[in-house]
């Protein structure tokens, strides 16, 4: 039995924050514009040495001269710092935590930005930079070293990314790659914020990527790296706070598996060839995504195509070995199906499962293309997902790859889910090549057939685990488990399935703690997985009054979008959210009562558009009810008006889903807002997205936006409150004194945050003329 204490890479023991910015000496000049921000990583067992590269641009009409500040990460041990200036290496000097502090409170007065608060006390290195000509960009390039602690078991490696806080313009470029070297098997190499690619050549290497252009970057990039040896590894991550239940985050992964040793397969490609694939080249990208889905064959698999349109017709009789003149013929094949006629799904689905010839060593794969809805055959969803599970009564997997936007995206979500495959889309503007390489990885090689996941044991009791079942794992796949926990102890984790008809079984002992507060981003992430989880169930299988509820509540607390809460963001200085009740509630709410007057664009008052009920509990949630569902009445014939995160979501709608709202719009089954929304949930399954410009999740706690306040989701009449004014004495005294609170008032220059019993309370002063 493998003990969960194992040996794990990470990059930092602590949660640091690391990012350099140039502050503008004159106080009348702007600050300098952040374009690009690039950052390498190179971990070689336990030393990480990382290059940051950064672009800044003077956007002042005349001459400056500005100081670049880079804060030393908390814990990191490095005292030496090279840099360069536009290619020439220059020498910086290192502030201790003292004089860093002083610098960082002088700047946060004279910018009036309480977002570098979070630096006061560390360790800085400063440079000045002179002259800086109008319009001139500023390279910086710094590289540091630092040796790299395992803190029980698994640790957060987290970047400073958000640079949004620092820079008023989207940088045109921003990037972090990891490479890491490992003498010890790695096994879980996943990012809980950020969709990166990772790749893994064998068990001791691996890259982690993740690029964006045009973009305002406003969270901090975090990354989990453990290494353990043996055929599959499983770490534990948790976070609980005395005396209440805690949270926990499980990472499941296989060892990298050579094709060699990788499970046999059957396989049957199934392609639509209606007429619809003429339109926008999408006969031409499904030609291309079959020829590449050869291409992950390996020796010792069969497979057979499947065509259809308004008939079906096979390659072949049955399956066929893989073999260099079975893949020349099939590709031939391919080359030659033309778009014509129409779509047949029930039929081609009934075909494909009919060829299963039910060997329990191999998985026998239906790999389902189509760019459109059933027209010919059985057309009713219902009765075709009824047809797939009377005809599948032997399990095989059923794997769907949807092309353009004119699809039934729930009924291809179903069949993924319900036959234990993957669901995967590519829209008009995106290249297959990018969006099927990682889906292909996992589909060329299962690794683990029917897969369930046991925690046994006495003592600890967990609940609310998501995902509820697993099912087949893949090559590169990282399964990530979140739940909740009460009380302490052990627990023995089970994981069983099939290898070539064989049973398979790996055990471990997991470590429940009675207190830890190392991991504070854990609950949020179990949060955003059950929502996904919940609001996907909705989306596929209908609308049920307790889910909803568990989503609103859920999204209240952790401040999660959801089609049910959207935080309204205004686009003047104050950017006040509207709020409105959802159905059945009532009263004035923790925050107060009556309707809020919203700060309009130029200064003045705008009254909100008229709302059943009263307003919500938190402010800067809204909750639409099932007649009313935009935020006002334009946005409704103008989803482009909406400016909050359910504008987004609503602007992906064609019309006739958008007219339904966000509260219908989570069961579209059509359109670019079908195939958002199960992107989405697919994210939010993993812990990914959720966030809002409006809400903001800060150590354990949720914080919203409303009438010119950051305030604590916590706060409730009855508590001391102490009164400080933004930039007064009193104000820095209290980050000195209590180093936590730092974090708090860095949300904005009003902020209100329950902090050991009290509610302190922080207004914004004017700004002076």
């Amino acid at each position: 039995m493998r003990h969960l204490a194992v040996a794990v890479l990470a990059l930092a023991a602590s949660l640091a924050r690391a990012q350099g910015f140039m502050q503008v000496s004159d106080p009348d000049a702007s600050q300098m514009t952040l374009k690009t921000h690039l950052v390498d990583v190179v971990i070689d067992n336990q030393v990480a040495t990382t290059t940051v590269d950064q672009v800044f641009l003077n956007p002042n009409p005349g001459q400056i001269e500005a100081t670049y500040l880079f804060p030393v990460p908390p814990g990191a041990s490095m005292e030496k710092l090279s840099m360069w200036i536009d290619g020439q290496e220059q020498e910086a000097e290192l502030l201790e935590s003292g004089k860093a502090r002083g610098i960082y409170e002088a700047i946060v007065r004279s910018r009036r930005d309480p977002a570098l608060l979070e630096f006061a006390g560390a360790k800085t290195f400063r440079l000045r930079v002179f002259p800086i000509n109008p319009g001139e960009e500023k390279r910086v390039k710094l590289t540091y070293s630092e040796a790299l602690r395992a803190d029980a078991g698994v640790v957060q490696y987290r970047y400073g990314l958000g640079t949004a806080k620092y820079s008023r313009a989207p940088l045109s470029e921003a990037r972090v790659s990891v490479r890491v070297v490992s003498n010890v098997a790695l096994k879980s190499v996943m990012s809980p914020t950020h969709a990166v690619d990772v790749a893994r050549p064998d068990d001791h290497h691996a890259t982690v990527a993740w690029e964006a252009a045009n973009t305002s970057p406003n969270r901090d990039f975090q990354l989990f790296i453990a290494a353990q040896d043996g055929e599959f590894g499983m770490n534990l991550v948790a976070q609980r706070a005395a005396g209440e239940d805690g949270y926990f985050m499980m990472l499941l992964a296989p060892r990298v598996v050579p094709k060699s040793e990788a499970i046999r397969r059957d396989v049957c490609f199934v392609v639509d060839c209606s007429m619809s694939m003429a339109e926008d080249d999408r006969m031409a990208q499904a030609k291309k995504a079959l020829k590449a889905g050869l291409q992950t064959l390996n020796r010792g698999d069969r497979f057979n195509i499947v065509r259809f349109s308004t008939e079906v017709t096979q390659w072949k009789e049955s399956l066929v070995e893989t073999t260099e003149d079975s893949l020349a013929e099939a590709s031939k094949f391919a080359d030659g199906l033309k778009a014509r006629g129409g779509t047949n799904i029930s039929d081609a689905l009934e075909t494909a499962l009919a060829m299963n010839p039910r060997d329990a060593r191999r998985p026998y794969m239906v790999l389902f293309m189509t760019d459109g809805a059933p027209t010919i055959g059985e057309t009713e969803p219902d009765r075709i997902l009824a047809l797939a599970r009377e005809k599948n009564a032997a399990g095989a997997r059923v794997f769907t790859l949807g092309v353009g936007f004119d699809l039934d995206v729930r009924l291809l979500d179903r069949l993924a889910d319900e036959h234990h495959g993957l669901r995967q889309y590519v829209t008009p503007t995106e290249s297959l090549e990018t969006r099927m390489a990682a889906y292909y990885e996992k589909f060329s090689a299962p690794v683990l057939a029917g897969a369930e996941l046991k925690i046994e044991g006495a003592g600890v009791e967990i609940y609310d685990v998501y995902p509820k079942a697993l099912s087949d794992v893949f090559k590169g796949q990282q399964i990530a488990v979140y739940g909740r926990f009460r009380e302490a102890g052990q627990r023995k984790v089970r994981l069983t399935g099939t290898v070539d008809g064989e049973t398979r079984e790996y055990t471990w002992t997991a470590d429940f703690p009675a207190a830890s507060e190392a991991h504070d981003s854990v609950p949020r992430l179990w949060a955003v997985s059950k929502v996904g989880h919940l609001v996907d169930a909705m989306r596929l299988n209908g609308e049920q009054p307790e889910l909803k509820a568990e989503v609103v509540a859920l999204a209240r607390e952790f401040g999660i979008v959801t089609p049910y809460t959207s935080f309204l963001v205004l686009e003047d200085s104050a950017r006040v959210p509207a709020a409105a009740a959802s159905p059945g509630e009532g009263g004035a709410g923790r925050f107060g009562g009556g309707r809020r007057n919203l700060r309009a664009p130029g200064g003045g008052n705008a009254a909100p558009a008229e709302r059943k009920g009263a307003p919500a509990d938190e402010p800067g949630v809204f909750f639409p009810d099932a007649e009313e569902s935009d935020h006002n009445e334009a946005a409704k014939d103008d989803p482009a008006a909406l400016k909050g995160d359910s504008g987004e979501f609503l602007n992906g709608l064609d019309a006739r889903d958008r007219a339904r709202g966000p509260t219908d719009a989570l069961g579209v089954g059509s359109g670019s807002g079908g195939v958002r929304a199960s992107r989405e949930a697919d994210a939010m399954k993993e812990g990914r997205g959720g966030e809002s410009k409006a809400a903001k999740r800060i150590g354990d706690k949720t914080f919203y936006f409303a009438r010119g306040v950051w305030r604590d989701a916590d706060w409730k009449d009855g508590l001391e409150t102490v009164k400080v004014e933004y930039l007064s004495d009193e104000y820095f005294k209290l980050t000195q004194e209590k180093p936590e609170l730092a974090k708090f008032f860095a949300a904005g220059e009003a902020v209100t945050v329950v902090f050991e019993g009290k509610v302190y309370e922080v207004t914004a002063t004017p700004a002076p003329k």
